[in-house]
This record gives C-alpha cells, sequence and structure tokens, in this order.
C-alpha cells in the first residue's frame, strides 16, 4: 500500500497491521513518515480508544507511546533550558514544565513501563524512569544544545546521534594531562602579567581560560581532519594570551611591547593587544599553519575580514581549497549580537561568492558587556548566540568550568564542520575575574555578581581538583606545573627576544616586489590594437545557445563597432577590456557588489543572461584555456561586511585585481568603519598590503542627497603616507588605464574611484579605441583650449563631470581663447608635479579657480587648498566655485539642482565675463 495515502482512507481493520507497522517507524524516526501522518499520529483521533479499537491498536498504549515521544522531542527542543551553564551559580536554570512527564499526562506507574525510545541512533525499548535520566544526561549536564531552529533531517540526525549517545568514556590520563597544562598556563601567564605590569592594559582571559584548552584541541583535532591552514579572528580580550600559549609567541617579545620597546621606521604601530601573528604549529600529524588576523577595538569588524581572506586562501589551493583552509571567529557576548556586522557575515556563510565551507564560532562569554549585564539592558533576546540561528547554525552552549565538556564541545563542532561544511557556534559561558580593563573596578556596577566571582576559585583549581580526585593528578604535580611555567616566564624575562620563527608555506601568497611604501609611478598600460581586437570579438560573441536580451543584443553590437574602432568607447567596454587583459595575462579579476554583474546603471553587463532557459554566460571567463579567473557576484544588501570581506580578501591575494563596487557611492558610509579600522590604515598600524579596488557612482544629478555624493572630503581626509590612490577620472581609458595599472604597479595600495553616473554613456567622455593603444592613467589633464597662453586670464581646476559642465559654459560665454580648464583626474597623492608642469604656460595668470559640483564644507575643496597654494604660481591666490556649504549633500528638488549648478557656473566664469 502506498504511503502516499490519506490517514483517513486507511483507517479500518484491514489495514490495522499497516497502521501499526506505520506508527513504530513513526516513533523511531518521525522524518521517514509523511508529514499528514506525523500530524495524525498525534492527533485526538487517533489517540482515542475508538479509533485504536478499529485499528487494533491498544488506545492507551499508543496514547502513553504518544507522550513519551511527546516527552523526548521536548526535551530536544527545550532540555537547553535546564543545563548547568553558568560557573558563578547566578543564572538557575528556569522551571520548563513540558520537560515533566505529569505534563503530557504521564504518571509514577509509568517509570517503570517500558516504551520504545531512539538513543544515539539506535531504536530500543527501556524503562521511562530510565528514558528521562538519559534525556538528563544528554540535555541537563554541562552542554545544553539548540537544535530546534534546524530544519535538515540529516544534520538534524547526525547531532542527535552525537548528543544522545550515552555514556561516553572520561578522555584518557594524557588527554586530560595537556588539557591542564593548558589551563595552567593560560592563568599563570595572566597572574604574572598582573603582577609585572601594573595597570597595563592586557584585557584578561582570566575566568574563561578554558577557551585556551579549547583551541588547542581545535587545532589538533582539525589537523587531523586534514586541515593545513586555520585564519583566527578576535577582539582583545584573551589575546596575549592566545597568541603566547596558542601561537607560541615569544614572552621576551611581548615584555618589550609591554615596556614600549618599537624599532624605529615601522609606521605608526599598534597596541599589543590589537597585533597579529602566525605560526606553524607543530602537530603528531604534521604542521599546522596558524595566522590571528590584526584587528582593531572594533570587536567584530574583523570577523569578515577573516572570512575574506580564508576565501582567498582557499582558492589557491583550487577545487579541495575548503578542507585545507578553514576559519575560526572568537566573539564576545555582547559584541557577538550588538555588533551588526555580525549579523551579514551569518549571511555571507553559505552564499556562492562568499562561502568559506563553515566557521567555528567560539564565544567568551563573559555574561556582561564592559558595565551592562542585566538580561533585559544586553540584548532582547535570551541568547547571545540567538543570531546564529538566522544561518541555521547548531549552538552549543557549555559551562567554562567543565573544561573535559568544552573540549567535546569543540570537537562536536569540528566534526560538524568537516561533514556539513557550515558554521557552529560553541558558546563559553564564563565569567570576567577582573573589569573591562585592568585599571577599571567591576564593584561598582556588579556588585553582586563579583561577590561571586571572589569566591570562585578559578578554573584550573577546579579542573586539578578533579583530576587529583581521578587518580590523574597529584598535588605536588599541580605546583610543579604552575612554578614550570613561570620559571619558564622569568628566563624569558631576563633575555633579548628571540627572532620570530619563519612561518612560511607552499600556498603562501607570494608579495615579492609588491610592498613598495612609497608611491610607484604608474605603468605602461596599453594594448596593441590586435589585442583589443582579439578581446573584443570575445567580449561581443555569444553562443549560439545563448540568447541576449534584445537591449543587451544592440549594446553588443555597438561595443563590436567600438572594437573596430567606428564608434568611441564607452565606459562599460573600457572596463571589458581591462579585465579581459588581466585574466588573459595570470591576473585574476573578482569584481563584487549588489549590482556588479549588470552594473548598478546597466552599463557593464559582464554577465550575459540567457533570455530563453536558465543560465548565464560570462564572456571574461572564456579569454583562453589556463586563464586566470574572473568572478563576478551580485552581493547580500550589505556595506560593512562586504567592504570589510573583500579588503580581506585582496590582503591574501596579492595578485588578483579584487575590487568591490558600492550601488551609489554614498552607501560606503555604511562601511565606515571598514574603511577607518582597515582601508586606511592598516598599512602603517601593522604592515597589511591590501590592492583593494573601490568603485563609488558619484556626481550632482538631481537625484537627492542620498545618489549624489560619495563623500571625497571623508577619503581625502583619511590620506596620508602615501596610503591610498584616490581618483576621478573623467574618460573611459583612464578607467581602462586605471584598472590594468592597479596590477601592474609595483606595489599594492586601495584605489578609490569615484565613477561619474552620467559619464557612463556620455559622448564627450568615450574614448577614441588609440587612447587603449599606449601611454597610462593620467593625473592631469588640460584640454585644447586656449591656443594662445598669452590671453588666458583665468584657470579653473576641477575634478570629475562637472568639467564638462564647464566646457559647455565657456563655450556659450565665448571664452575659450582667455579660460583654461584643466582635469585634475588624481587627488591623492596630489599630483604637484604634474600640475606645476601643466600650468607652467599660465603661470602669469591672475585669477585661479577650483570649480565643484559639491558643497563648499565637502568635496575636495577643503582637503586640497594647501597643495593648490604651495604649486608655483606667480599670483597662488585661489578661489572657491561650487555648492554653497550644506549639512546634506545635495538638495531633492531638481529645479534647486538645476539653479545651483547655475549659480555656481557663473560664478567661476565672474572675473572674466565678457
Amino acid at each position: 500500500m502506498e504511503n502516499t495515502t490519506s490517514p483517513d482512507a486507511l483507517l479500518n481493520a484491514d489495514n490495522a497491521s499497516w497502521l501499526e507497522e506505520h506508527y513504530r517507524t513513526w516513533l523511531r524516526s518521525p522524518e521517514m513518515v509523511p508529514e499528514d501522518w506525523r500530524r495524525f499520529f498525534l492527533t485526538e483521533e487517533f489517540l482515542s480508544d475508538d479509533s485504536a479499537a478499529t485499528s487494533n491498536v491498544t488506545g492507551t498504549t499508543i496514547k502513553k507511546q504518544a507522550a513519551v515521544t511527546q516527552l523526548i522531542q521536548a526535551w530536544r527542543n527545550l532540555g537547553h533550558l535546564r543545563a548547568k551553564l553558568d560557573p558563578l551559580d547566578m543564572m538557575q536554570p528556569p522551571d520548563v514544565p513540558q520537560l515533566t512527564p505529569a505534563f503530557w499526562g504521564l504518571t509514577a506507574e509509568d517509570l517503570n513501563q517500558e516504551f520504545s525510545a531512539a538513543f544515539g541512533g539506535r531504536h530500543t525499548q527501556m524503562p521511562l524512569k530510565q528514558i528521562i535520566a538519559m534525556l538528563e544526561q544528554a540535555w541537563a549536564g554541562s552542554c545544553a544544545y539548540e537544535l530546534a531552529h534546524l530544519d535538515n533531517s540529516d544534520e538534524i540526525a547526525w547531532l542527535l546521534e552525537r548528543i544522545e549517545r550515552g555514556n561516553v568514556p572520561a578522555p584518557d590520563a594524557q588527554t586530560c594531562m595537556l588539557r591542564f597544562e593548558k589551563l595552567v598556563a593560560a592563568e599563570t601567564l595572566e597572574r604574572y602579567l598582573h603582577t609585572r605590569y601594573v595597570g597595563q592594559k592586557r584585557f584578561s582571559l582570566e575566568g574563561g581560560e578554558s577557551a585556551i584548552s579549547a583551541l588547542n584541541t581545535l587545532a589538533l583535532h582539525v589537523r587531523e581532519q586534514g586541515v593545513d591552514e586555520l585564519v583566527i579572528g578576535m577582539a582583545h580580550r584573551g589575546r596575549l594570551n592566545v597568541l603566547v600559549n596558542l601561537l607560541g609567541k615569544d614572552p621576551a617579545q611581548l615584555f618589550a611591547e609591554f615596556e614600549g620597546k618599537q624599532a624605529i621606521g615601522e609606521g605608526s604601530g599598534d597596541v599589543k593587544y590589537h597585533m597579529g601573528y602566525s605560526c606553524n604549529m607543530q602537530t603528531p600529524v604534521g604542521a599546522l599553519h596558524i595566522a590571528l588576523a590584526y584587528n582593531p577595538s572594533h570587536l567584530e569588524i574583523v570577523n569578515p575580514v577573516v572570512l575574506g581572506q580564508v576565501r582567498a586562501r582557499q582558492n589557491r589551493r583550487g577545487e579541495k581549497g575548503q578542507t585545507k583552509v578553514m576559519g575560526v571567529l572568537i566573539h564576545g557576548d555582547s559584541a557577538l549580537g550588538g555588533l551588526g556586522v555580525n549579523q551579514a557575515t551569518f549571511n555571507l556563510s553559505q552564499t556562492r561568492g562568499y562561502g568559506t565551507g563553515g566557521t567555528i564560532h567560539l564565544v567568551i562569554n563573559n555574561q556582561v558587556g564592559f558595565t551592562t549585564s542585566h538580561l533585559q539592558d544586553m540584548r532582547s533576546s535570551r541568547y547571545c548566540t540567538d543570531i546564529a540561528k538566522m544561518a541555521a547554525a547548531p549552538v552549543i552552549h557549555v559551562n567554562g568550568d567543565d573544561v573535559d565538556a568544552v573540549c567535546e564541545a569543540i570537537t562536536l563542532a569540528c566534526d560538524w564542520r568537516n561533514i556539513f561544511h557550515r558554521d557552529i557556534i560553541v558558546d563559553l559561558v564564563c565569567f570576567r575575574k577582573l573589569g573591562h580593563n585592568e585599571s577599571d573596578e567591576p564593584r561598582l556596577t556588579q556588585p553582586q555578581m563579583y561577590q561571586a566571582v571572589d569566591s570562585h576559585p578559578g578554573m584550573r583549581t577546579r579542573y586539578g581538583d578533579a583530576l587529583i580526585q581521578r587518580g590523574v593528578l597529584t598535588p605536588a604535580q599541580q605546583e610543579q606545573k604552575i612554578n614550570e611555567y613561570r620559571d619558564w616566564l622569568d628566563a624569558c624575562q631576563k633575555r633579548d627576544p628571540l627572532p620570530t620563527p619563519d612561518s612560511t608555506h607552499p600556498f603562501s601568497a607570494n608579495w615579492d616586489g609588491l610592498t613598495n611604501p612609497q608611491w610607484s609611478v604608474q605603468p605602461e598600460t596599453g594594448l596593441s590594437c590586435e589585442e583589443l581586437s582579439y578581446y573584443g570579438n570575445i567580449i561581443t560573441t555569444l553562443p549560439d545557445e545563448v540568447t541576449a536580451h534584445p537591449t543587451l543584443k544592440r549594446q553588443l553590437a555597438l561595443r563590436k563597432e567600438m572594437t573596430a574602432g567606428v564608434q568611441p568607447v564607452d565606459w562599460g567596454m573600457a572596463e571589458m577590456l581591462a579585465y579581459a587583459s588581466l585574466v588573459d595575462n595570470g591576473f585574476g579579476v573578482r569584481l563584487s557588489g549588489e549590482d556588479s554583474g549588470r552594473g548598478t546603471f546597466s552599463h557593464r553587463h559582464a554577465v550575459v543572461h540567457n533570455q530563453a532557459q536558465a543560465g548565464c554566460w560570462l564572456p571574461l571567463q572564456h579569454i583562453r584555456e589556463g586563464q586566470a579567473p574572473f568572478e563576478v557576484f551580485d552581493s547580500v544588501l550589505n556595506e560593512e561586511a562586504m567592504l570589510a570581506w573583500e579588503y580581506g580578501y585582496s590582503t591574501s591575494a596579492p595578485q588578483q585585481l579584487v575590487i568591490w563596487e558600492a550601488q551609489f557611492g554614498d552607501f560606503a558610509n555604511g562601511a565606515q568603519v571598514a574603511i577607518d579600522q582597515f582601508i586606511s590604515s592598516g598599512e602603517t598600524k601593522w604592515g597589511r598590503y591590501s590592492g583593494l579596488t573601490i568603485l563609488l557612482p558619484h556626481g550632482y544629478d538631481g537625484q537627492g542627497p542620498e545618489h549624489s555624493s560619495a563623500r571625497p572630503e571623508r577619503w581625502l581626509q583619511l590620506c596620508a603616507e602615501h596610503n591610498m590612490h584616490v581618483v576621478v577620472p573623467g574618460e573611459s581609458a583612464q578607467m581602462f588605464h586605471l584598472l590594468r595599472g592597479q596590477v601592474l604597479r609595483s606595489a599594492r595600495k586601495p584605489l578609490v574611484v569615484f565613477v561619474s553616473k552620467r559619464l557612463l554613456r556620455f559622448k564627450g567622455a568615450m574614448s577614441e579605441l588609440s587612447q587603449f593603444s599606449a601611454g597610462m592613467f593620467r593625473p592631469v589633464i588640460t584640454d585644447a583650449y586656449p591656443h594662445d597662453p598669452a590671453l588666458v586670464k583665468q584657470v579653473i581646476l576641477c575634478s570629475g563631470q562637472v568639467y564638462y559642465d564647464a566646457l559647455d559654459a565657456r563655450k556659450q560665454r565665448g571664452l575659450e581663447d582667455s579660460v583654461a580648464i584643466v582635469r585634475v583626474e588624481q587627488l591623492y597623492p596630489f599630483p604637484t608635479d604634474e600640475l606645476n608642469a601643466a600650468l607652467a604656460q599660465w603661470r602669469h595668470c591672475p585669477h585661479w579657480v577650483w570649480l565643484q559640483e559639491e558643497p563648499e564644507n565637502q568635496g575636495a575643496w577643503r582637503q586640497i587648498r594647501h597643495e593648490l597654494a604651495s604649486l608655483t604660481l606667480e599670483n597662488p591666490d585661489w578661489r572657491y566655485a561650487g555648492r554653497p556649504a550644506a549639512a546634506a549633500p545635495a538638495t531633492g528638488y531638481g529645479r534647486v539642482h538645476k539653479q545651483q549648478i547655475d549659480d555656481f557656473l557663473a560664478d567661476a566664469f565672474a572675473p572674466v565675463q565678457p
């Protein structure tokens, strides 16, 4: 009889044996039974004596069995509420009626009755009291598991088998001693620093030392599973301990940092608890490369950076990259849900362009954030980890005092990631022995909590005592381990730091010749006509089975004419030619943004969507056999995590052109943290190089305040020490040379490109094919007029699309012979030499104007006035022409917008009006 038959059609005596068999299948594995039958087996109709009699199944027995099944399911869904998680015993488990037999109609007489149950993947019969004991052991011990938000039956079955497998043998003596030694190291280092460097910030791990045992367990276990590289991201709490006791950083080097010793000429540097490190950790099955990412005090912003690095490292290893490289993110409990970047990072975890095969998350849950501890003040959810449920990630909460449980939770997490390639969270519930930093007094704000903290003996003491009771350790051995570690620290204190060991490996990124800290001259970036024709043919030719949209067909026909030199080359084609040439010559291209495949303004069309059937065609993936990869991804609707992720990717992919494109340039302000903390300052703080290219649509077109300005003033404010390349290209050939030069030059610097939306299709901004055949990006461009320098009465400098407005205004006023207009295409580094050379012919001119379309307090004007004043001119008295200072970037009224343009153009040409 077919399983799809409805329950109503089968309720008769003839089907009794089949019904009972179907019912027992439901008891063993509910997911194997169709949804309508699962609902039916819980209805009053089925559980009533009349229905049971009809089917020859004892109604009372079925009703009791159903109650037991519901009790088991309740424990699986709600058992986490009864777990013993708080090492301070301040968080008492609530009463949960659904976890009691009585709630489901089961009585004391039923405790000795045998019922069907499935534990650890095995179906068995056992008394109810034994079932309850097994449920309590699995779900109400030192670990609390949250699985109710999962919907994949295979994943759920695997987790239930691991959680409910019954009595698991205690770890052997050798394993216990290794875990104990890591606790000793973690605690002793913290106390040593506390007494040696009184009052200095270090963001102690005390109260959460079992995290070191857990991370060591993780490293050893994933290496056994074939992982070669770990990339770890964490904030400052416990960072020094991780550096010394996991990555093996020389304590003498740490002591030198505490004492303020620093080599000269290494940039600004950073505080010790922000620094990164890498090592090759030796394990019984081979070396494991571990990299701890540099991180600012903005806590969780490092997480997408780390995952970008992980993805780049995975890509270098090819198809099996996700099994060889993995990410570990260590969170603070308040920051995990409090900083929104994690929501976006979880959202990326299973997407095509950003997934890394699963990340293991470890939460150092101090149960307090800075000075906020009350649940109703800290968050709106029960757990700090609830944010992870959006990614269907299992959550394991574990009492930090139970070191073995912590390590077993980490082991389960490693196995989960290895099998299912998805994120998983281990929430280590512990405490913070000291204040937020070592000079902070937590008893001012958490007096009751710190009474409990003061009476807590410490994790090392509790675990050591447990090992003594088991006969694994003696009191004398315990003291010996502590003294040996302290003596080692004393010895390190008395010597100079050892040389940092080489931690390279065969898949390290190749930065040879790309770390020139000073500005490099743009290289020659032109292509031959033959190359341009070859790439143009590939870009404009589709396979027969790909049907393009009519609009795109017209665009491709125009692009054929551009490549033939019949039509000037527009912006989209200039980009495509640059990308094609790079991937053909071994440089990968990765382009991401919310509309990057098509381009927000439908100018790029790097992805052709087949109109006849599902599928896409990417012409730049078909340049030749063995070419470098070309990838383009329409990303999730987010800026902060996306820009941080792509920055991280770029720091591990020096041989690729990595581009992030904002949907509108204004939206990049949602990523300001990533810009401030990493992109603009990562090189000078940490020596981390990045060639990330950032495309920011920019231009005042009457579209209101949120669709006009990419805030050039903010970027320029961050420019110093040759840290970025900031440009405003005014024609398509400039964009072509920029993109090629970003990869071909001998340095890796972030490139920020303000791209005019209007110029993408503006005829005057299109370039002849000959401009792609030679030359390079030009920081300064002078127009063809005027012919006689002696007649010039005024010189106007400007950037961006306003140049073309100025051209029209000059022509309308008949001032071609008396007004020169110069485009400043590079805003940083400011092109002083190029400008002096261009302006030399007019150095005696009486009037100098900086023209911009942005308000006076925005745009480039106030950031480059000192640069303009330093030019070698006879009368360097610069005047501003542009919109008046404003609180918002632009007006939202079209008529006002047009009037403002007329006004500032009239102002720009006022001194020389005919």
